[in-house]
């Protein structure tokens, strides 16, 4: 019999060996700990991996619920449970994934918050920060990550061959993505004329740090939309939804799109063919 922290240090390592990135091994353990914290309660000590129960999972999710966790974070700590009792049951450890029969909490499906182009532009002139202007601009005709974007380096991006090359994105894939007309002129005169003299290897650099923070960024566009009066949220993540949602709205084929984002599969992407209101209200004025 093996304890359960036993069987999570296991499968850690081999989150670790097959190069899940740090951060879905950091949400990992933190799920797992969560877990067997509540475990050790409900069981009054260690507890064994072959002693957990269905209802122990459901028990754990129900009192998630009750600290008023949304239905996402819970969907997402029980997706932890059905991989790590995957590989438990993989490597024989238990006799079958108990967390297969636990109904994952009902997500309510909302419309993604994305921008117009016009907005957008609006946006970007009212943006004060010279630097984050260029990265707002590189998020909006790329698609990427603000984390991909901003880790970006010199040598992976190549303005001679109008590309930028992603290195280890989620989960761990590389990707090409093509700079567009409208983006290139303006990474050009950054390189050229703006990027300070500093030795950093990162192609948004900054003097001081000699590079953007994700939080710095999303904190200068939280700003900048308070200046503007909007009412919506705007991050650097909407910015990857309006390109998406651009991209569909002027008809790119799916699967180009999904290939541009590096979604692993066409049901993510799928989520960016909605419609807004506008639009929806001319269909119906067409009978």
């Amino acid at each position: 019999m093996k304890l359960f922290t036993e069987t999570v240090d296991k499968f850690l390592k081999y989150m670790e060996a097959i190069e899940r990135s740090p951060e879905t091994i950091s949400g990992y353990t933190k799920d797992l700990v969560a877990f067997n914290r509540f475990l050790e309660k409900q069981y009054n000590g260690a507890v064994y991996i072959e002693e957990v129960t269905v209802g122990d999972i459901e028990s754990f999710l129900e009192s998630l619920k009750a600290q008023g966790q949304q239905p996402a974070s819970r969907s997402r700590k029980l997706y932890t449970l059905r991989s790590f009792f995957a590989y438990a049951y993989k490597k024989e450890f238990v006799k079958r994934n108990i967390a297969l029969s636990v109904e994952p909490p009902k997500l309510q499906q909302k419309e993604r918050t994305y921008l117009s182009e016009s907005e957008v532009m609006q946006l970007v002139d009212a943006i004060q920060h010279n630097l984050i202007r260029i990265v707002v601009l590189t998020l909006y005709y790329t698609g990427l990550r603000i984390s991909e974007c901003l880790d970006l380096t010199l040598d992976t991006v190549d303005l001679d061959k109008k590309l930028i090359h992603v290195v280890a994105g989620k989960g761990n894939k590389d990707r090409s993505v093509p700079i567009s007309d409208k983006l290139l002129p303006v990474l050009k005169d950054y390189v050229q004329h703006q990027r300070p003299k500093v030795d950093s290897p990162y192609f948004f650099a900054t003097g001081k740090t000699g590079r953007l923070s994700p939080v710095y960024v999303n904190r200068v566009l939280g700003e900048t939309v308070q200046a503007l009066g909007w009412k919506k949220k705007v991050t650097a993540h909407i910015l990857r939804h309006s390109f998406a949602s651009q991209l569909v709205k002027k008809e790119v084929n799916l699967v180009k799109i999904q290939k541009l984002l590096g979604h692993s599969s066409l049901k993510v992407t799928s989520i960016y063919t909605h419609s807004n209101m506008e639009e929806l209200s001319e269909a119906v004025n067409v009978l």
